[in-house]
């Protein structure tokens, strides 16, 4: 008897997460108008935007690229 209580309640536990983890899921949805590349990336060097908390400054070296884009982080 206690084998098929503690069985039932991993069960239910298990029910429980998995929809727990639905509902988590659905109420954070992407969203699909966010934009791919932010406008910081294709600004001119030395622009400064305003940022919350203060200013960001894109110095010379953050620079746009026309490098293939990492897909993969599988390393042997």
């Amino acid at each position: 008897m206690r084998t098929l209580l503690l069985k039932a309640g991993a069960t239910l536990l298990t029910f429980a997460t998995t929809a727990m983890a639905a509902v988590y899921v659905t109420s954070h949805l992407k969203n699909p108008v966010a934009p791919l590349r932010p406008t910081v990336l294709s600004a001119p060097s030395g622009a400064t935007f305003s940022a919350p908390g203060g200013q960001l400054t894109v110095g010379p070296s953050v620079q746009p690229s026309d490098l293939k884009p990492v897909t993969s982080t599988y390393a042997s």
